[in-house]
């Protein structure tokens, strides 16, 4: 008969299971992927809010994506280099700091589909209704649709975890190298049908509504490029829903990959590694992407660099 503990508030987590030989590599490649995703997005962010030639509504929405990349692996990468190191018993969280954790890791993959959606309605206005462009995307409207990326993200989150923390729990191990709902819910011993209808749900209503809208709003972008002539207008729609598509294509495909890993319960050990990636591998490339797709940021930084150059050395 199995041994249960109630309501236990230290937890167990499982944690990435790698062997001695590639303990160290594996942590150096998720320390440096860290580095490289704070240094990045902390800069773009920097970038954005202190030049105002980026003062514009593309860039202030584009703003989102790396404060979410921030978000999202300050609260789980740090824990998983600590766990690393540490032997598999001694890997334990508190059930509120593993509650926190789950909330955030959810926040940061539902904010990611939300952004991009607002996103893609910025493009669709700037390339469809180009004359109307700055009347309709005014800071009013930039506000209105940053909040509703966080609060709609806010909302369904905090649902999807109420109905979890409701559960009385009787075990005390986390089989994932970070804390997530799922984890969550089946330390309890009590039915989770609610739980699993409302994650369904939240998760069908969230895919169709961020590839529904960047299928609609890019077939019309696609449209008025067929029938414009205007060949400026066409190549700067092709650059930035180019970057846009990208970035999307990314976040869909990591995505993608984890929810295939688990009818695979063989591989479950490539399903948690699937899952790190999904937080690193967004977060390296979006700077990236777009840095080397924004004109304005391009010429910032090769005006930056080329004044340096040109500073006396003493």
């Amino acid at each position: 008969m199995e041994n249960y503990t109630y309501n236990s508030f230290t937890l167990q987590l499982e944690g990435l299971k790698v062997s001695d030989d590639s303990m160290y590599p594996a942590f150096f490649f998720f320390f440096i992927s860290y580095l490289f995703i704070m240094f990045s997005n902390v800069g773009i962010v920097f970038l954005v809010c202190t030049q105002k030639s980026l003062h514009q509504p593309m860039y202030l929405l584009f703003c989102n994506l790396p404060i979410n990349d921030i978000l999202g692996n300050s609260i789980m990468v740090p824990r998983l280099l600590a766990d690393m190191l540490l032997p598999p018993s001694e890997r334990l969280i508190s059930y509120y700091e593993c509650v926190v954790q789950a909330f955030t890791t959810h926040m940061f993959a539902t904010a990611s589909h939300t952004i991009l959606m607002i996103m893609s309605f910025d493009r669709y206005v700037a390339i469809c209704n180009p004359l109307r462009y700055a009347t309709i995307m005014n800071k009013t409207m930039v506000i209105k649709l940053t909040v509703s990326a966080w609060g709609v993200a806010f909302v369904l989150v905090g649902i999807l975890l109420g109905l979890t923390i409701r559960l009385n729990r009787c075990r005390t191990l986390i089989s994932n190298p970070y804390c997530d709902n799922a984890s969550l819910f089946k330390l309890s011993c009590e039915s989770v049908f609610i739980n699993n209808v409302y994650g369904l749900t939240f998760t069908v209503v969230l895919l169709t509504a961020s590839i529904g809208s960047v299928v609609l709003t890019y077939s019309k972008i696609t449209a008025v490029c067929l029938t414009s002539k205007i060949k400026s207008l066409n190549s700067k729609a092709l650059q930035t829903c180019s970057t846009h598509l990208s970035v999307f294509m990314i976040m869909f495909l990591c995505g993608m990959v984890i929810v295939i890993m688990h009818r695979f319960p063989q591989y479950s050990d490539y399903r948690k590694l699937s899952a790190i990636l999904f937080h690193i591998i967004p977060g390296s490339l979006n700077p990236i992407i777009y840095g080397m797709q924004s004109t304005e940021i391009r010429i910032f930084l090769s005006k930056l660099f080329q004044s340096k150059n040109i500073l006396p050395l003493f």
